[in-house]
């Protein structure tokens, strides 16, 4: 459990002794002075919104335009995880998964990049804020899974895990939920809470 000084901007985690600096993202040993237990996710969201130094790369939400019901919901409940914590999301900007994503994050108020493969921007499903179109066909995958910090997969297609394995080959970590890929480096978490608590944890420099 972390532990949060709202007053000395510090968190804290006791197990260890050390402290966390958001401008590195990094922790050191510090001596614990106190403060509020927090989880995962509200740690982040200090971090995103009070402690000056908020990460701004995005998370990127990964998965196929035939999405079944629950992922669609999986999806758009993640999308509205993430961007209450404080978090952007980058995904390929078309429908199924990355509408339901792009959705979620707009009834939070938070900001989607959509990254379309066409050179008409006219092509992103209604619910991206910023959508960016790069005339490169099924090549824009690659920078989809660059340019997160993170990328969590909901579901499956050849092009999903495409973006999948370029995560993986760009030394992201990948999270998988309802139906991604079984592919050796991608860590399936049960539950939309359960992934949002470990792109925190990532987001905050913990092993995860």
């Amino acid at each position: 459990m972390l532990t949060l000084d709202e007053t000395a901007n510090r968190l804290h985690n006791p197990a260890n002794g050390q402290g966390f600096d958001p401008a590195t993202r990094t922790w050191s040993a510090s001596p614990a002075r106190g403060g509020t237990p927090v989880s995962l996710s509200a740690a982040a969201d200090w971090m995103q919104r009070r402690s000056g130094h908020p990460l701004k790369q995005p998370v990127a939400v990964i998965g196929p335009r035939d999405a079944g019901s629950e992922q669609l919901a999986a999806a758009e409940a993640l999308g509205a995880g993430l961007a209450g914590i404080g978090f952007s999301v980058v995904c390929g900007g078309r429908q199924g998964i990355m509408e339901a994503v792009c959705r979620g994050v707009a009834s939070a108020g938070g900001i989607s990049i959509g990254l379309l493969p066409e050179t008409d921007a006219q092509h992103a499903n209604p619910y991206v804020t910023v959508p960016l179109a790069t005339g490169i066909g099924e090549a824009r995958n690659v920078l989809v899974a660059r340019a997160g910090f993170c990328l969590v997969a909901i579901g499956d297609s050849y092009g999903t895990l495409s973006e999948v394995a370029l995560g993986l080959q760009f030394g992201r970590p990948v999270f998988g939920l309802c139906g991604a890929a079984k592919v050796d480096g991608v860590r399936h978490l049960p539950t939309v809470d359960a992934a949002l608590d470990a792109v925190a944890a990532i987001a905050l420099g913990i092993a995860v």
